[in-house]
């Protein structure tokens, strides 16, 4: 019944889309169009894209306006930095809001999956202060990666659990949920099938999960897996891609590149992952070191007019 309910909507919104488009003498192919790419995505851009340019908090988010974004993923060093040398939470949430953007994200780096009870102790100190601040500017979302056990011992899995439910709970609390995040090159959650254990044996129903095209590949996880991918459980969606020739082993995040100028199947990637329900936030985040030597504008710019083609035929 709900899917029936679904289509009757869809329908409706695409009839009334066509409507409006013939009335401004436009075509109902056309609004047919426009409702379908505004379905199935929203654009954001990650700052790691333009992070070499060094141009801190208020411009980033200046930059990505002008070239179009409204959804974009900060950094929690760059807000940190703005915040130290004299800014505060009020008068960044006047700025985004002022620039029509909703911050949809915050790459942070605390380090709460970690066996050290100390060091774990300290992080989760740290995560509660960044999802507090994050609240007062009206972001939701923080990553949150496998930071500081990217070697050594594998941690069991459902030890990982306990720990993300952990942060699930401050999460709930703050009002901002954390991400669990898959790094390809980690020897912890480095294979979409253990974020998605994780995901799914901490039973709750907030659990997220933050993927990659680049770490499905740098952790040689099968793209075909990512059917499996609860899509509730997804929210934001990296998008990048990688040259030819480089392994998996070797592939390192400044060989990144804009997404549709490399060999990662990205088309079908999207297509398994796109969500029927409700837009997926797909975010470019690379770390090119031959983008930072160009103008900032024109990088965010390109990033979003090649995650638009891309889309476009997915």
């Amino acid at each position: 019944m709900a899917d029936n309910s679904l289509n009757r909507r869809q329908v409706l919104k695409t009839i009334g889309l066509a409507a409006g488009a013939a009335a401004l003498g436009g075509t109902a192919s056309a609004a047919i169009k426009v409702e379908k790419n505004d379905h199935d995505f929203l654009y954001s851009l990650n700052m790691s894209t333009i992070r070499g340019h060094n141009l801190g908090f208020v411009k980033e988010l200046e930059t990505a306006a002008k070239a179009g974004y409204t959804s974009v993923e900060i950094w929690m060093d760059t807000l940190q930095t703005y915040l130290k040398n004299g800014g505060t939470p009020a008068e960044a949430k006047k700025i985004i809001d002022g620039l029509g953007i909703t911050v949809q994200n915050a790459i942070g780096f605390a380090q709460w999956i970690v066996d050290d009870e100390a060091t774990r102790k300290q992080a989760l100190t740290q995560l509660q202060g960044e999802m507090e601040l994050l609240a007062k500017i009206g972001c939701k979302r923080i990553a949150a990666p496998p930071a500081g056990a990217t070697k050594g011992e594998v941690i069991n899995l459902d030890v990982i659990t306990e720990r993300y439910l952990t942060i699930l709970k401050m999460g709930r609390e703050t009002g901002v949920m954390p991400q669990l995040e898959m790094w390809g090159g980690s020897v912890n959650l480095k294979h979409i099938s253990q974020v998605m254990y994780v995901a799914i044996q901490c039973g709750d129903a907030d659990a997220r999960v933050l993927l990659d095209v680049f770490h499905v590949y740098k952790g040689q996880s099968a793209v075909e897996s990512l059917q499996f991918v609860g899509k509730p459980a997804l929210e934001i969606f990296h998008v990048n891609d990688y040259p030819s020739g480089i392994s998996p082993e070797q592939i390192s995040e400044p060989d990144r590149v804009y997404v549709g100028d490399g060999v990662a199947p990205v088309k079908r990637i999207l297509q398994l992952v796109k969500k029927p329900q409700s837009p997926l936030i797909i975010s470019c985040e690379v770390f090119n070191k031959s983008y930072y030597a160009q103008d900032a504008l024109l990088v965010a710019k390109t990033a979003l007019k090649k995650m638009k083609a891309v889309t476009a035929e997915v």
